[in-house]
């Protein structure tokens, strides 16, 4: 097509399920070509979406987490689970500083909030400790399917000594 005038064609036409059927010569062997690009681009399990267009992937989350070879806190909990998430496909436009602040930025991306299942975690929780009196930021770790990381190897998920520390226990979306 010609036109007068510079055209994005990505915007001029929309995309459509086009039904193609591919016969060999004998007319057998039929298969349709929209159901075997749609198998090839089906999610895998580890995909997951929230409904602003986000996609992560809890494998890659997960081995970007194994990286973390720290045996001890260097305070940038939430720099070191934020890289985590954008290695996997997150993007934010912008985020907090403090750990404690996260509830809302996991929930824009996917995440939800959930009972606390520190017995039975999947690969891809992640936890909030909220502010204490002697850690003004909080705390916050995911769990790469095998322990709890930070910006250290957690032992567990309990980092604090305090017992009356609030937990918040968040999932990504399924």
């Amino acid at each position: 097509m010609v036109y007068d005038q510079s055209v994005d064609m990505q915007n001029a036409h929309s995309p459509v399920k086009a039904e193609i059927v591919i016969r060999s010569q004998h007319g057998k062997n039929v298969k349709k070509v929209s159901d075997q690009a749609s198998s090839r681009n089906a999610k895998p399990k580890s995909v997951f979406g929230a409904n602003n267009g986000q996609r992560i992937d809890i494998d890659k989350f997960a081995q970007r987490l194994r990286g973390v070879t720290a045996q001890t806190s260097s305070q940038k909990c939430a720099k070191s689970v934020r890289l985590a998430l954008e290695s996997a496909g997150a993007k934010f436009n912008s985020h907090p500083v403090a750990a404690a602040d996260w509830g809302g930025t996991l929930r824009k991306i996917g995440y939800q909030k959930i009972n606390q299942a520190f017995d039975r975690p999947q690969k891809g929780d992640i936890y909030i400790i909220d502010r204490t009196h002697n850690h003004v930021y909080g705390h916050i770790a995911a769990y790469n399917g095998s322990n709890w990381v930070s910006d250290f190897q957690q032992r567990t998920h309990a980092v604090y000594k305090d017992p009356n520390v609030h937990y918040e226990y968040y999932r990504l979306g399924q």
